[in-house]
């Protein structure tokens, strides 16, 4: 199920488009080591198209055919070493939400400075079984607009200083007020 993101239109998803031709160009984007050479490959157009007219859940199922990702993966074992492990069965709809989100988050973020909006305000955008404490406390509040665009553009592909979007399939997500 796609997240619910309540200001995705044409507006928004052509500041979503300026922010990922940015990463490209500056060779920033972020591409998670589950993605195979032929999907690391496809990944900025697939990304672009979600970005133009789809959702995350579109970019998943793109992101689901056959060679775009790898089928194995390195993992480190607690007590020291590394083991091989399946890659998950979710890690296409993981990748596609929490970088469809950024990237929405920092589109949104965009407009709302061009609107002389100085804030956007955090929201579930995706119901979780079981939301974590960090997720709920964020839900309502208020974000600077700006100093979110400049984190997201900073912490690329990880976490970020003021916790949005709150780690994998945290649901949540920006909007305007």
């Amino acid at each position: 199920m796609a997240l619910d993101l309540v200001n995705l239109d044409s507006s928004t998803r052509q500041f979503m488009l300026e922010e990922i031709g940015r990463d490209v160009a500056e060779s920033k984007l972020y591409y998670s080591p589950r993605l195979s050479p032929a999907g690391r490959q496809q990944y900025p157009g697939l990304l672009e198209n979600a970005a133009r007219n789809g959702t995350d859940h579109n970019l998943a199922s793109e992101l689901r055919a056959p060679g775009r990702l790898n089928a194995t993966e390195e993992r480190r074992k607690p007590k020291g070493g590394t083991t091989i492990a399946q890659v998950p069965v979710t890690a296409p709809e993981t990748l596609a939400e929490g970088e469809f989100n950024r990237f929405y988050a920092r589109g949104l973020c965009r407009r709302a400075l061009v609107e002389g909006k100085d804030s956007v305000f955090v929201y579930r955008a995706k119901e979780v079984v079981n939301p974590r404490p960090e997720s709920v406390a964020l839900i309502g509040r208020s974000l600077p607009a700006k100093q979110l665009l400049d984190d997201l553009r900073t912490n690329i592909g990880t976490d970020t200083a003021l916790g949005l979007p709150p780690g994998p399939n945290s649901g949540l997500s920006v909007k305007l007020d």
